[in-house]
């Protein structure tokens, strides 16, 4: 009986040691905390940062005993373990928390050539390529689909692995604005003999989504009557694009005998050369033509311009080693006088005369034969140059009022246009003009200034 009382003592000792045991580790345990969530996500690539425990056991922060290892990889995706022990007397407690690397990241897709894309509306387009590419699956081209949507645009979708999906439209306009091109074949100014034929020398038309664009010619041109003419040719493509171009005529009359043609270079000269020169056409009641630079004040070419003078062109430097540098240097220098001109008169002009005439030799020390090509390229770019057949001698061999007036008189001619050079930066020139005037009144002469109908006189 004794015994049996013991043995029952001592199993009571001993279940109390186990509760005790069970409920200090309950107790333990329940005081191991994670602190965030047991389950965390991270994208793949990025960093997972660690948001540890907390052990408080009897009001003592126990966490620096907590040991931890994960096998993370945030190069791979999958679910991984972080795994927290805490070892206390005899206990040894492990949490673990799920860390989940995940790919949310969606593919690249890139387009070859443009994303916007204008065609001709009745051309199938012929897709450029395109090329897929994802930070894990890498290159997945081979998964990308392609479709067409209502608007008729391409639309091309892809999904990685991961199932991350990205979309690329290719945006197709069918649709033709741009309007044909056609350039004269010839030059754009041509010259007929009044009472001849005009010959049309065609032209050159393509467009971008018509073969064989119509073309329509209006041509006024009659060759009885002197005149200035417009040959127009309108191409029409088959989506109604118009474009035109136009060809002038200019209907002259042969011969001119006993006409003069007073012209002036270099000018205007604010030295007083000019206005007297201006002066005594007015008194004369006589026309002249100036070939001006971007030399001397505006007022006078205003005047020029009002008192019905025609200004033509002649050269913004008259630097002929940078004029005659190049072709775009001549055309640089060239619409530098031509802007002038047009801001002070309002009028856009297209008679010129080279610095040194058209077959002056000069040019040839800074580019040779580049007259060749200007002489041609000018009449292309719709301007019409006038050299002379007179000269009165005051670019250098006179240089007082009787040689001037003495060289023009000795060579006028009654049967033939006769086209003066002079200039009227020289104060003897403009000292012999008055006579000259009176020479060629009295003898019979007319004076006629230079105009779109006026024949060329050029060299040879």
């Amino acid at each position: 009986m004794k015994k049996t009382k013991i043995i029952i003592i001592v199993c009571s000792i001993i279940l109390c040691l186990v509760a005790m045991i069970v409920a200090l580790y309950i107790y333990l345990s329940n005081s191991f905390k994670l602190n965030g969530k047991e389950k965390v996500e991270i994208n793949y690539g990025g960093e997972y940062k660690e948001l540890g425990t907390k052990v408080n056991l009897f009001n003592k922060d126990l966490s620096n005993k907590v040991k931890i290892k994960n096998n993370i990889n945030n190069k791979k995706t999958g679910t991984y373990k972080v795994t927290y022990t805490l070892k206390f007397l005899f206990f040894k407690i492990s949490k673990v928390r799920i860390v989940i690397v995940v790919d949310k990241k969606e593919p690249i897709i890139t387009l070859k050539g443009e994303e916007k894309i204008s065609i001709c509306p009745d051309v199938i387009y012929d897709d450029e390529g395109y090329e897929a590419y994802d930070e894990y699956d890498k290159n997945i081209t081979n998964r990308v689909k392609r479709s067409i949507d209502e608007n008729g645009f391409i639309v091309y979708e892809v999904k990685d692995l991961s199932g991350n999906k990205a979309t690329k439209i290719r945006e197709i306009i069918r649709e033709d604005n741009i309007a044909p091109t056609i350039s004269l074949k010839g030059y754009s100014t041509v010259y007929v003999k009044v009472n001849s034929s005009y010959t049309d020398m065609g032209y050159v038309v393509s467009d971008n989504c018509d073969d064989s664009p119509n073309v329509e010619i209006y041509n006024t041109v009659n060759t009885n009557i002197v005149g200035n003419y417009k040959v127009t040719y309108t191409a029409t493509d088959k989506y109604e694009n118009k474009s035109s171009v136009t060809r002038n005529v200019v209907v002259y009359e042969e011969g001119g005998e006993g006409v003069v043609y007073l012209t002036f270079d270099d000018g205007p000269s604010g030295s007083g050369s000019t206005e007297k020169i201006l002066n005594i056409l007015k008194q004369e009641n006589v026309k002249a033509t100036f070939f001006v630079t971007s030399n001397g004040p505006d007022y006078l070419i205003k005047r020029e311009f009002d008192e019905g003078h025609t200004i033509a062109l002649h050269t913004s430097t008259h630097d002929y080693g940078k004029v005659y540098s190049s072709v775009d240097a001549y055309f640089a220098d060239l619409n530098a006088v031509r802007d002038r001109v047009q801001r002070i008169t309002g009028q856009q002009v297209n008679i010129i005369r080279f610095p040194g005439g058209s077959n002056n030799t000069v040019s040839n020390r800074y580019n040779y034969g580049i007259m060749d090509i200007l002489t041609k390229e000018v009449v292309n770019r719709g301007y019409n140059y006038f050299d002379w057949n007179l000269t009165s001698g005051d670019a250098g061999e006179c240089t007082t009022s009787s040689c001037v007036y003495n060289t023009v008189v000795s060579r006028l001619s009654r049967q033939r246009a006769n086209m003066i050079l002079m200039h009227d930066i020289k104060m003897f020139t403009a000292d012999a003009l008055l006579d000259i005037i009176k020479y060629c009144k009295n003898n019979g002469y007319i004076f006629k200034v230079i105009d779109e109908t006026t024949q060329p006189i050029r060299f040879k």
